[in-house]
């Protein structure tokens, strides 16, 4: 695999392009920023790649990227996190386009100890509460709802998407992975949906996603029950799509891949029709995340309280 490296001067012009500036519809804006940030050069010696917050990879061998998050304070979507999966698929794309990147397989992981992604900026949530900023909870769900389309989609590419859990999916974390075609997980991960214990729902696709997987009343009480289920008991409901003990995730996705790679185009028909089947609008997630914000700012002080400490548990985990 050829490691991209990371932190390059590039990044000092990035920390701007944060979500609330780069509206979800205008992709051309972003495209044409990262455009004068970079060179043309070939995929394996450009520093294209080189995110703050996420670590990719090419492996030509297999048509295979890598991205594995590298949150640089607690592991949730921070609007830097958010920037930089924006950023990844955008130059995909483009590089994809231009003959220059022939990707197969996108694969999306964490390197954060026991964490895949632990969901919404809670910090954030809380300040724009107090604040009674609807506005700022907007811009940050449509920034949130951009990702999650675009990984519903793949990034408009002809690609298979695989999600390796190696840690705890919660969340918004949790909806995120639920975009993937292929779930692989690790035994000791987790998933859930906890908003509930603040008095909130997940507004950015989780019911969606869960009522087109597995219908609308096992959606609606999974949200409303703020269960956190095992790898195992996902793996029965057919969330996840592979089971394997801890340590062995990178390797079952490996296999996949070349178990998968001589049906490729077979597998990418098979996604791209439960897609038609079952499609999801931007303009749903965008009704919905617009609802979860106003619904955040009835929310009291006690559920605020709880939103905070659990914003100081995720930063104990960083330490």
């Amino acid at each position: 695999m050829i490691d991209s490296g990371r932190f390059n001067s590039a990044r000092e012009h990035m920390d701007d392009l944060t979500p609330a500036h780069l509206p979800a519809e205008e992709d051309a804006t972003l495209a044409s920023v990262t455009e004068s940030m970079v060179s043309t050069q070939e995929i394996g010696t450009s520093t294209m790649f080189d995110l703050g917050q996420i670590d990719v990879g090419w492996d030509a061998a297999s048509a295979t990227l890598w991205a594995f998050m590298t949150p640089a304070n607690r592991p949730n979507f921070s609007p830097a996190m958010l920037r930089d999966v924006r950023y990844w698929y955008v130059e995909t794309k483009r590089l994809f386009d231009a003959g220059k990147l022939p990707v197969k397989y996108m694969v999306a992981g964490s390197r954060f100890p026991g964490v895949f992604n632990l969901g919404g900026d809670l910090e954030l949530f809380a300040g724009c509460i107090e604040r009674g900023d609807l506005p700022g909870l907007v811009d940050y769900g449509h920034a949130c709802i951009d990702v999650v389309h675009r990984t519903w989609r793949n990034g408009d590419l002809p690609v298979v998407s695989i999600a390796l859990a190696q840690g705890d999916a919660l969340g918004g974390g949790f909806e995120a992975l639920l975009c993937f075609d292929v779930v692989i997980a690790e035994r000791s991960a987790r998933f859930g949906l906890p908003e509930m214990l603040f008095g909130l729902f997940p507004g950015m696709g989780a019911y969606s996603i869960l009522a087109r997987r597995l219908g609308r009343l096992t959606a609606e009480r999974m949200i409303l029950s703020g269960k956190v289920y095992s790898a195992q008991e996902m793996y029965d409901m057919g969330i996840v799509h592979t089971l394997v003990e801890d340590g062995e995730g990178e390797q079952a996705v490996r296999d996949y891949i070349a178990a998968s790679t001589p049906h490729h185009a077979g597998h990418v028909g098979v996604f791209q029709a439960g897609r038609r089947v079952d499609p999801l609008e931007y303009e749903e997630l965008k009704d919905i995340v617009e609802n979860w914000a106003e619904t955040a700012l009835k929310l009291d002080l006690k559920d605020v309280r709880m939103m905070r400490r659990l914003a100081s548990a995720q930063t104990r985990l960083h330490r």
